[in-house]
């Protein structure tokens, strides 16, 4: 308990910037990307694989100054044709590393070029549905910024398919990759997912003027990737050979470690708030 009080204690910040919303959204994003590149590179160091921190940094960095510069310049978001630029100019760092030739392997690029997208680029969606779907900032952040329901899928699923799986799990979900985990479990987790998201929406509406069904589309789906976001995370572990990415959270491990889930539901929630907004 005294662990997980201490854990508590440490996300209270993150939350804090969460309330305040708009460019404290932005800064939360950049730093756990940051933050949770290093754990990953840290964990394949241990196999002997090198990937690149700076360029994942500078990549990383590219992408939230692409960001700012139309949101303070142009009080607009950029269109795709600049992100896929951000893209090519990542794989093409990614690649040229790959030109000491004696000293690097396939791996070291292949890595570099993984955690830049599935972290960098995964989590930065929930800088890009601030900005298009949340408030202006502020205290009003806490009743409209979307990035409410990317949390409240990712962790409430988590917390629900714990206990569903303690108090009703039988049958296994996927042994080989994740031992405790059980379809009992996975199935309460989606309906947690669900009852919260509702429940958010009825209370602080997100977007414009979305049904409490949509939210609850919302919570399926982002109940849904939420635990293939997990699973991903064991797979990664499970082939590196580590039980932690790190040690910064008590209770929890690393920012990849209370984070894993995040980084799918961040782009699931975005995605189903631009399709919904969009009918």
């Amino acid at each position: 308990m005294k662990t997980r009080i201490i854990s508590g204690l440490v996300m209270a910040p993150l939350l804090i910037l969460v309330v305040l919303g708009g460019p404290c959204i932005t800064f939360l994003g950049f730093l756990i990307a940051l933050m949770g590149i290093h754990e990953f590179f840290n964990g394949f160091r241990t196999i002997g694989i090198k990937p690149s921190y700076p360029i994942a940094a500078v990549s990383v960095t590219l992408l939230y100054a692409l960001h700012l510069v139309y949101e303070y310049f142009f009080q607009a978001q950029p269109d795709a044709s600049w992100y896929l630029l951000w893209l090519f100019i990542s794989v093409l760092m990614c690649l040229l590393y790959l030109f000491k030739i004696e000293e690097r392997r396939l791996e070291d690029a292949m890595v570099t070029i993984t955690g830049i997208v599935y972290i960098g680029f995964f989590s930065y969606h929930a800088v890009m549905a601030e900005a298009y779907f949340g408030g202006s900032g502020g205290m009003i952040g806490l009743h409209s910024s979307p990035v409410w329901l990317i949390l409240i899928t990712a962790f409430c699923t988590d917390i629900f398919a714990y206990f569903g799986g303690y108090f009703l799990g039988k049958h296994k979900l996927c042994p080989v990759i994740s031992p405790k985990k059980t379809i009992e479990g996975s199935v309460s987790g989606i309906l947690g997912s669900v009852v919260f998201c509702m429940l958010f929406g009825y209370l602080f509406p997100v977007g414009d003027g979305l049904q409490l069904w949509e939210y609850a589309v919302i919570g399926v789906a982002g109940g849904i990737v939420s635990q293939f976001g997990d699973l991903t995370a064991s797979i990664f572990k499970r082939k590196i050979g580590i039980k932690d990415y790190g040690t910064l959270i008590p209770g929890h491990g690393g920012i990849m470690d209370r984070f894993d889930s995040v980084l799918f539901t961040a782009p699931m929630v975005y995605y189903t708030l631009y399709i919904l907004n969009a009918f």
